[in-house]
């Protein structure tokens, strides 16, 4: 066993023999032993995104606390067996930094286990190369992962295929990619059923847009089985939350084509555990790792990348 095997037995060890008021006293303890701006941006970056529940210390609200401690001593075989499946110890070293922070709010592990050598999703170490591909972006927001990929692959592509929600992205996402071959560019949500949405702004960023399913909404929502009829050999998700629902939607493409896998497992609190289960019970052959790009503060920009 090496220190990194030995820390994470030692925290799941930690989290298991907690109750659910003592991990909760604990993780609040080592939040309030941060230093007060970094309290104060984290609260706010919290309370604008909600993806991990509110926080509001002055009146005593600390749901993002309360959801962690909820996933952590609910799932915590499911966070072993997800460590034991992971193919390198850069990924297991990143999930450990991942719960670590949830628990302690440590920072130094995360800084550690930032990706400095290559782009969000192509990681040339375990996609060194790509030939006559077919791309689909899900959630293209303005080209940049596909002109990252194009940055890193070449233009040896056979298709790409965009998707975007938001209506005055998908016209910047057009337009930066018209020069392209073979790119096509569509404004529709992508889920496990087919409908329509509503878009939601989250008030910060496009990119960090959410959907409302609605019988009345605007933006047509699809399935990726539905939507594409020739095999598909890379998906890149990273769609607000919506990450399951697209894997469910393309359940035909992964069992028959097995594409690369490119997805975002850090907009809920189970995502981290549950995309790659129900990626293994689609297709058991699929191997695992993770990358990261976020800061060192709270773990964001994780990506699962299964091949």
């Amino acid at each position: 066993m090496n220190q990194i095997d030995l820390k994470f037995a030692m925290l799941l060890n930690e989290i298991r023999n907690l109750s659910k008021e003592e991990l909760y006293h604990q993780i609040r303890s080592s939040f309030e032993k941060i230093d007060d701006v970094t309290k104060k941006n984290t609260m706010k970056f919290f309370n604008q995104f909600l993806y991990w529940g509110s926080m509001d210390i002055e009146n005593n609200n600390y749901e993002e606390i309360e959801l962690k401690v909820k996933e952590l001593k609910e799932r915590v075989d499911d966070f072993e067996e997800l460590y034991l499946n992971l193919e390198d110890y850069r990924s297991k070293k990143l999930l450990y930094g991942v719960l670590n922070n949830w628990v302690h709010y440590d920072f130094n592990t995360l800084s550690e286990v930032i990706e400095k050598c290559y782009d969000d999703y192509f990681d040339l170490d375990l996609i060194p190369s790509c030939n006559n591909e077919i791309f689909v972006d899900l959630g293209a927001y303005t080209g940049d992962s596909t002109i990252s990929f194009l940055r890193n692959y070449g233009d040896s592509y056979k298709k790409i295929y965009a998707y975007e929600i938001t209506p005055e992205t998908y016209q910047v996402l057009v337009s930066n990619l018209k020069d392209y071959p073979n790119v096509v560019c569509y404004l529709k949500g992508v889920g496990d059923k087919k409908g329509s949405i509503s878009v939601i702004n989250s008030g910060v960023d496009a990119s960090a847009n959410t959907v409302l399913i609605s019988t009345d909404g605007m933006i047509p929502m699809v399935t990726l089985d539905e939507d594409i009829g020739e095999a598909i050999t890379i998906i890149k998700a990273d769609i607000e939350g919506f990450e399951q629902e697209a894997l469910k939607g393309a359940i035909n493409h992964i069992k028959n084509d097995h594409p690369k896998l490119l997805i975002s497992v850090y907009h809920k609190n189970e995502d981290l555990w549950k995309i790659p289960k129900m990626i293994k019970e689609i297709d058991p052959t699929y191997k695992f790792y993770l990358r990261y790009h976020g800061g060192n503060v709270y773990p964001t920009e994780i990506t699962l990348i299964a091949l």
